[in-house]
């Protein structure tokens, strides 16, 4: 009797079915919360923490493509690069327009002029406090007048904003900036970045500035601006080897020491970095100090070459944390490059290394609960990993790093951590500043992989964590930046280091503080000096520190014989300052540095987080009554980078593969599934044999 009044078979499926689908529905939303969180912030076109897919409208009589052209022309003497940027708008739409147009820079540029032409006027940009340039902006478009605003969001992230450009109108932005090349193992490079990849936001984070919301072409989607770059290159010495790795280019040389740079008819391709290496005879390093007298300051600089690397065999053992990137914009090119460079990173290692890996994307795992040795098996199994993954998903980098640190170190051995990605996101001061409180930990060298890399996350890593930048743009360059890497941590050639004047007044000497000197970097010092009250400039000085064989000690003359007028050293003084306080700013996570930040960018007129260029035309040329629509100036993807960098086309979801975290939340609803219709069938046969 009782059996008969409990639930019928069918009704106990079914009740079991249900059941077994909830549970198992819960355990998939609970495991993949934290991916789906990081695609939804991607693919959310609404918010203005997101970058989206440029749509071209068919509103009648509207440009939506007013950017017609960037020229850009270089002019480097010795070891210092003056650039001009002229970015041409035109409207050729029958409607007033503003146009708004974010656009990369390059992290060590000292912004320090902007002007506008207007037909046949030219309108000299005035430097301002960020709000007060705005508000002046602002007053300028509702009045009807044509007004530039150039903004900075990060040291390599800008905005142009033009308002009021009217049909036919013609107007041309002219950005002026300098900035210091400093030899790498002889090697010099000039950068000029021309896209802003896609910056992945973290819901959980807050960005250091504001986040602009982007729009992007989509991926192999050629841009209808024209790019056109000349460099002028004049040396002190016989210039080797002039090329460039990113762009056909025309190199037309005019004597030992000049040559001038072009790029070639047609190849004016602004979806990667323009990238242009060069060398001096015999692989010099000039070192040597610069001098300007100004009006009412003087400004120094001092470039010396370090020693030479200690032998390998003299290298202590070390422990690897590699933490590599697998989100959605590696997916393609990049991780494919990053791959490649950690065959050679990892397979590189000494037997008496040892080494872990975290993968990370939305979620992340170690590949090892422990560091192993790095015995062929041990590598062979990791890259073997490694290799299964295409990239997807967001790009959650604070608690990889945060995880890495949290990992057990033995007092007695030393570690480094190497971080590899693309560095598209915006949590860039809680990166330096997780990086800096963990500096007795382990030092960190950045591996930036990609045709468009941000490079302000990349060197900010690497400065706070006392490494050494790198930055991949093709795959060929991984195994020479992977040997680089190793030369570079086998030789800490210089600690200790101090920097010593003798017969000349200094102060504000950049930087405060010395860092050890790794491989074939030079040593760098900016300053100011006082002219001696009488009698000729004479004094010296001398760099001193710990090499590897013993004490090291160079000195340089300071003399009457110095030029007396690099002009461009008071900018690129005021640029270092600024970014010595930013880094503090940073590590101290509060904005106290904010008022001392403005003076020095409103005394040098220099473009910084809190000042902004503002150029007003005095004539009203729009008609009350007849607003301007605002325009955003699509960029292209990144070269090598797939739509699945922002993770939504057209509003719909972009095919993907899952995460980890997502992989193992369908493994378990799978598994509950078989389960359940495992249990079915024996049910079934049960009942059939019960009945026959």
């Amino acid at each position: 009797m009782a059996h008969t009044a409990a639930m019928p078979p069918a009704g106990q499926a079914r009740w079991l079915w249900l059941a077994t689908t909830t549970a198992a529905t819960a355990c998939f939303l609970v495991l993949s919360a934290m991916p789906l969180r990081a695609q939804a912030a991607a693919a959310a076109p609404a918010t203005a923490v997101s970058p989206y897919f440029f749509v071209k409208s068919d509103a009648p009589g509207l440009d939506r493509l007013p950017l017609k052209s960037t020229d850009v022309d270089v002019r480097i003497s010795g070891v210092i690069a003056d650039v001009t940027v002229v970015q041409h708008y035109r409207n050729e739409g029958q409607r007033p327009i503003e146009a708004r147009y974010v656009f990369p820079g390059s992290t060590q540029a000292a912004v320090y002029g902007m002007n506008v032409r207007l037909g046949e006027r030219l309108i000299t940009a005035q430097i301002r406090e960020k709000q007060q340039a705005r508000i002046e902006y602002q007053a300028a478009q509702q009045a009807g007048k044509t007004a530039a605003l150039l903004e900075q969001h990060q040291p390599n992230i800008f905005q142009m904003n033009v308002a009021n450009i009217l049909p036919g109108d013609d107007v041309r932005v002219e950005l002026r900036y300098t900035e210091l090349l400093v030899p790498q193992s002889g090697n010099y490079q000039f950068v000029f970045p021309t896209v802003v990849g896609p910056r992945y936001h973290s819901p959980q984070a807050q960005p250091a500035m504001p986040v602009v919301s982007q729009s992007f072409l989509h991926a192999g989607e050629p841009s209808a601006t024209d790019f056109n770059l000349n460099v002028t290159l004049n040396a002190p010495v016989a210039l080797r080897e002039v090329h460039s790795p990113s762009h056909a280019v025309r190199v037309e040389t005019q004597g030992e020491q000049q040559a001038r740079v072009r790029m070639e008819q047609g190849h004016g391709t602004n979806n990667r970095d323009f990238i242009l290496d060069y060398r001096l005879a015999g692989d010099r390093v000039e070192s040597g100090v610069m001098l300007y007298r100004g009006k009412e300051e003087n400004f120094f600089l001092a470039m010396v070459q370090p020693p030479k690397a200690v032998a390998a065999s003299a290298i202590s053992p070390r422990d690897y944390l590699f933490v590599v990137d697998i989100s959605g914009s590696m997916h393609g090119f990049p991780l494919d490059t990053a791959k490649k460079m950690l065959a050679e990173l990892i397979g590189g290692l000494r037997a008496s290394d040892s080494f872990n890996v975290l993968l990370f994307s939305g979620s992340n795992r170690m590949l090892a609960p422990r560091s192993v040795p790095a015995t062929r098996a041990n590598i062979d199994r990791a890259l073997a990993t490694i290799n299964q993954y295409q990239g997807s998903g967001g790009t959650e980098l604070i608690p990889a790093l945060k995880r890495i640190y949290a990992e057990p170190k033995p007092a007695d051995v030393s570690r480094t951590v190497v971080v590899v990605t693309d560095g598209y996101v915006s949590v860039e001061r809680e990166a330096f500043d997780l990086v800096r409180r963990n500096l007795s930990q382990a030092n960190l060298f950045a591996f930036g992989i990609g045709s468009s890399v941000n490079r302000h996350l990349m060197e900010g890593l690497a400065r706070a964590g006392m490494g050494e930048p790198f930055i991949i743009t093709d795959p060929r360059q991984a195994p020479a930046q992977a040997a680089r890497f190793r030369q570079m941590i086998e030789s800490p050639v210089l600690t200790s280091v101090k920097a010593r004047f003798e017969g000349l007044d200094v102060y504000d000497v950049e930087p405060a503080q010395l860092p050890d000197v790794l491989g074939e970097r030079p040593v760098i010092v900016f300053g100011k000096w006082r002219a001696p009250a009488s009698g000729p400039l004479a004094g010296q000085l001398t760099i001193e520190g710990q090499g590897a064989a013993g004490p090291y000690r160079q000195s340089l003359a300071i003399g009457p014989q110095v030029s007396q007028d690099t002009a461009a050293l008071r900018q690129l003084w005021a640029r270092h300052r600024i970014a010595s306080l930013s880094d503090q700013e940073s590590l101290e996570g509060n904005d106290q540095f904010s008022a001392r930040i403005t003076a020095l960018g409103l005394q040098y007129s220099l473009l910084t987080p809190y000042t902004s260029f503002i150029a007003v035309d005095h004539v009203v040329r729009r008609p009350a009554g007849h607003s301007a629509t605002p325009v955003d100036q699509p960029s292209p993807m990144p070269e090598g980078v797939s739509d699945q960098a922002i993770g939504a086309v057209l509003g719909a979801q972009v095919p993907s593969t899952p995460e980890p975290g997502t992989w193992a939340a369908m493994g378990l609803v799978a598994s509950l599934l078989i389960m359940l219709e495992r249990r079915s069938r024996r049910r079934r046969r049960n009942r059939q044999h019960f009945t026959a």
